[in-house]
């Protein structure tokens, strides 16, 4: 199955000590672009974890959120902020002298005032076993945003071998409408040619020597084969499935010059606007293979 690089995961775990929660969302990028956001206390593992996510991610800007709670009594600490009390105080004190009144200062009216206490989470280790129970987070999570990428990834599927197909039917028109071009040419040309001479004999060679040099100059014979072949190449591409994001972003390439070198060697309005046809479809392409692992 191919991917996209749009996709979300998320998974988590609750027991009597702890709870676990990873979701991971991503857009396309060129490259593996892995961001994590997780507690102090996992730094340690940030290695195995990035080990862990490279299993499931092959390219793309992913975010990843970690959270790891300690549910446990000790799991949080009161500190007290002597210092800031301190300061309470001096300029409480100061007030006081500066307008003339005094108050006795109880703890509970300090301990009210912003910063005096703090709670927070304890910075303890994560254990082997607390760190299994985070791993077995982490790929279920992945396996959902691999499920996201690979629904997400058929749906592009469908529509790339859509346009495919609409490209093909182009191409098709260019090829059955070269040999009427030419021969509307050869017609133009002997009428102009017996108009000017009159009652004088036409050359019928000097005549096919200059259809045949217009054929050459206008020929798509060789743009029309590769398109094919590029055709062929990313249908094959496509149905083979895997990382197929940069082989096509190549092919699609190749698809826009030979669009180009039509387009430069036409000299008829309705090949003309075919070809703007076909370079509008493989920008359309172009877009949608963008967001391809």
């Amino acid at each position: 199955m191919i991917r996209s690089m749009t996709g979300f995961g998320r998974s988590e775990m609750i027991d009597e000590t702890k709870k676990i929660i990873v979701e991971l969302k991503s857009v396309n990028h060129r490259y593996a672009d892995i961001s994590m956001k997780m507690p102090r206390k996992l730094n340690k593992y940030e290695a195995q974890i990035r080990k862990t996510l490279a299993e499931y991610i092959g390219r793309g800007k992913v975010d990843v959120y970690i959270t790891f709670e300690d549910l446990s009594d000790s799991g949080v600490v009161v500190r007290y902020n002597k210092d800031i009390a301190a300061e309470y105080i001096k300029y409480l004190n100061e007030m006081g002298n500066d307008f003339g009144m005094t108050e006795d200062f109880k703890p509970t009216v300090i301990g009210r005032y912003p910063d005096v206490f703090e709670i927070e989470d304890k910075v303890q280790e994560v254990d082997e076993e607390q760190y299994k129970d985070l791993d077995t987070v982490i790929r279920q999570a992945c396996t959902k945003f691999v499920e996201t990428r690979e629904i997400e990834g058929e749906n592009l599927k469908a529509d790339l071998l859509s346009k495919i197909d609409e490209m093909e039917g182009l191409v098709a028109r260019v090829e059955e409408m070269y040999p009427e071009i030419i021969t509307a040419y050869k017609e133009k040309l002997t009428a102009k040619v017996s108009e000017i001479l009159v009652d004088k004999t036409i050359d019928e060679n000097r005549i096919a020597q200059e259809v045949t040099i217009y054929a050459d100059k206008i020929c798509v014979d060789e743009e029309m084969v590769r398109l094919h072949s590029h055709i062929d190449g990313v249908r094959a591409i496509l149905n083979e499935g895997g990382a197929v994001g940069r082989k096509l972003d190549f092919i699609i390439q190749e698809m826009n010059r030979e669009a180009n070198t039509t387009l430069s060697k036409s000299q008829d309005t309705e090949v003309t606007n075919i070809g703007i046809e076909l370079k509008t479809l493989i920008e359309k392409i172009r877009e949608q293979v963008q967001n391809l692992e």
